[in-house]
Parts: structure tokens; C-alpha cells; sequence
């Protein structure tokens, strides 16, 4: 043991010399000079060696050990991030050539899906009779967000050509600038009849949902009339239009187990998928629809609505 004491000193008065560097001339705060001695001191015992001597394979079996034990992915990126600015000074001291923790990447955090609604939930955030014309366009909104699962921007973008009420689907433009058909249920359609009805007669290009005066609605507006209705029928303003679309294919997986379906109403579609995946008859995903969504409103003895196209156009890749 007698002779890692040198070594042991050195290492010491580096990190020492690099932290006082950090305190007093970058003007680091004390809890992230806490963490970078933690992180740097465990690196340290890990090395049992000097600190220059340490070599990439160095800092990647290191990272790994800390990810086995636990350590979260933002700690590990901030363990690198502290070994990388320790090297970065040594290498300004002459003392070390290279950084071995330049080329080291953290394991990425998983992103969290975004929460759904429950069943229940959902229910009583359409448990109003709307009143007003923004009552009615906001159900409509509503409806077609969780109806159909269109994204934000899908919904703000629809033209009343791209909608059939009397089919009962609607023509979204998705990411990619590929276009797709979305079902829209019984309540969707009596949410949109209601909504034109306010408007007297709408064009084929004017907008399906409109602010003031009378323009294409703009994201924002939908995302705060969400977390208006859900205030008020759920006690709670964390609803946001994605949750929404979550939702819906969320039920409609717990409702049923036909994946595929749900992905094409979705538009979802990546490289892998598209090699297995092949457009899916509409009548398929409508019958899907009709009898796994609680609001579609038909029972799976109702006949599927005349006219819907035969075909569903490709899905456009959402990540």
C-alpha cells in the first residue's frame, strides 16, 4: 500500500488545483462543486492509477459500472460532463495529450410517455352541453382530439373539404406531408354539424376550426381552450392536446388488439415498420374504430358508413 500513497497525492492535488479552478475563477456554485467531487473522486478510486494515465476503455467501463449500480442517466451525463472539463484543464496544464472522456457518450434517459386519461376520466371531460359558439367549436375540438387522434398541428391545419361528415371520416395532412383517413365517431360528427351550424355556410377552404375574427385557430389557442374544459370538468389544467391523442390510442389498445390498426390511424410508420407494414383496407380500420372506441358511438352490428374510402394513404413518421 505504501507505495500508491505518491500516486494517491497527486491525484489529490489535481482535483484540488481543478475544483479551486472551477470555484473561484469559473464561479461554479456549491452543490454543482459537491457533485463534480463526488463524481471525480469515484472516478479516482475506480482508476487506481494516476490520473493521466487513464485511457478511454477507462471512462467507458467506469460509466458502465455507475449505470449497473443505478445511477440515472442525467447523473452519468453529468459525471462525463465533469470528467471531460477535469481533462480539458489537465490537457491546458500540459499533463495529459488527450481527453478520455471526449468520445464517451451517457446512456440516453428513456422519455417518459406522455400520461393518459382513464376511461372514466375521459367520459366526464365531454359531461357538458356546450352553450356558447366557442362552447360548441371547443367540443368539436375536443372530439376530434380524442375521437380520431389527430396531432395538434393536423387538427389546426383541416379544411372543411378535407372533412366528410356524411362518410363519417376526415382527410389529415400528417407529418412528411403524408395524408391519411381518420374515422370520425357519432359524437364527433354531431360535435362538428353543431359547430358549422354557428357559422351559417362554410367554404371548402375555409377552415374547419376558426378563432377570432373568424381566422384559422392557432395552436396556443387550442392547447389553453383544452386546459379550459379540463378545469372545469376535471379540476385539473394539465390536459394538453398530445394527452389527448395518447389517450385515444391508448383505449383503443386496451379495447383492442389489433396494433396495426391503431398505428395506421395514428400515422405512425418508420423504417422497420414500413418494410412489414402494408396499407390496411379503411373498412378494416373503420369496423376497428366503431367497435373499440368509446366514442365512436356505433355498435359493432351497425353497418359501417357508406362512402369511406376503400384505402388508407401511408402514415407519416412521428418519434
Amino acid at each position: 500500500m505504501q507505495g500508491h500513497r505518491p500516486a494517491v497525492a497527486t491525484v489529490d492535488k489535481q482535483l484540488k488545483s481543478f475544483l479551486a479552478h472551477l470555484e473561484f475563477e469559473k464561479r461554479y456554485s456549491p452543490n454543482t462543486l459537491a457533485a463534480y467531487r463526488a463524481d471525480l473522486t469515484r472516478f479516482s478510486a475506480h482508476l487506481e492509477r494516476p490520473l493521466e494515465a487513464a485511457r478511454t476503455h477507462d471512462v467507458s467501463r467506469f460509466i458502465a459500472q455507475q449505470h449497473a449500480r443505478g445511477l440515472s442517466p442525467r447523473s452519468l451525463a453529468r459525471t462525463l460532463s465533469s470528467l471531460r472539463r477535469l481533462y480539458a484543464y489537465l490537457e491546458r496544464g500540459g499533463l495529459v495529450t488527450l481527453n478520455p472522456a471526449a468520445d464517451v457518450s451517457a446512456p440516453k434517459a428513456r422519455k417518459p410517455l406522455p400520461k393518459a386519461l382513464d376511461t372514466d376520466q375521459a367520459a366526464r371531460l365531454f359531461q357538458f352541453e356546450p352553450k356558447t359558439d366557442t362552447e360548441k367549436r371547443d367540443a368539436a375540438m375536443l372530439e376530434m382530439l380524442y375521437g380520431s387522434g389527430v396531432r395538434l398541428a393536423e387538427l389546426v391545419a383541416l379544411d372543411r373539404r378535407d372533412v366528410d361528415l356524411e362518410a363519417g371520416f376526415a382527410t389529415v395532412l400528417g407529418k412528411g406531408s403524408k395524408t391519411r383517413q381518420v374515422p370520425l365517431g357519432s359524437h364527433c360528427v354531431s360535435a362538428l354539424k353543431r359547430w358549422f351550424a354557428t357559422r351559417g355556410v362554410v367554404a371548402a377552404d375555409e377552415p374547419v376550426f376558426t378563432g377570432r375574427p373568424g381566422r384559422r385557430i392557432s395552436p396556443r389557442t387550442v392547447q389553453k381552450r383544452v386546459k379550459r374544459v379540463a378545469l372545469a370538468q376535471l379540476g385539473t389544467d394539465e390536459l394538453h392536446p398530445h394527452m389527448l391523442r395518447h389517450s385515444f390510442a391508448t383505449h383503443m389498445l386496451e379495447s383492442s388488439s389489433d396494433l396495426r390498426a391503431v398505428q395506421e390511424l395514428l400515422g405512425h410508420a418508420d423504417i422497420a415498420t414500413t418494410q412489414v407494414y402494408t396499407h390496411l383496407d379503411f373498412q378494416h380500420l373503420a369496423k376497428v374504430y366503431d367497435q373499440a372506441h368509446p366514442r365512436s358511438g356505433f355498435s359493432s352490428n351497425d353497418p359501417a358508413p357508406e362512402g369511406a374510402p376503400t384505402e388508407c394513404e401511408d402514415g407519416a413518421e412521428e418519434r
